[in-house]
């Protein structure tokens, strides 16, 4: 087997979600309304500036309980397995979650800023490790 050099993350962000256990969870956030809460810590507060200009973001997140040694799995209302690269699966061997979400509000204070957001799937407690804009002329591709 290579030997690749380790991959470090640190979190930038907590999320507090209504859901507790796995099975809660919905399987996309787009089929919920819940409202959760991320919470950024203070050393990435600078990191946030003009967010407030987005309605929706991208939150990158880590699925921790998630399971890392599964390649193939049978999706949602499937019956054959697949690769998880071709799923949207939990379960993968780096589990970093990707969630579109929508801006409800942002609270400043002097430590920290909680934006409270609807769309996220993420268990209680999943560590954020990127948040992007979503914007429209970069990720929606034409069809036509």
């Amino acid at each position: 087997m290579v030997e690749y050099p380790p991959i470090k993350l640190k979190p930038v962000g907590i999320i507090s979600s209504p859901y507790k256990e796995t099975y809660q969870a919905p399987r996309q956030g787009r089929n919920t309304s819940q409202i959760s809460h991320i919470t950024i810590f203070k050393e990435y507060l600078d990191a946030l500036d003009g967010i407030e200009r987005n309605k929706y973001i991208f939150v990158l997140y880590w699925f921790d309980r998630a399971e890392r040694n599964l390649l193939k799995v049978i999706p949602a209302g499937k019956t054959e397995k697949r690769g998880v690269f071709s799923t949207r699966a939990p379960s993968r061997p780096n589990p970093i979650a990707l969630s579109l979400v929508e801006i409800i509000s942002i609270e400043n204070t002097e430590n920290e800023k909680i934006m409270a957001v609807k769309g996220l799937e993420a268990l209680d407690g999943s560590m954020v490790v990127d948040i992007k804009p979503y914007v429209r002329e970069l990720d929606c591709i034409s069809h036509d």
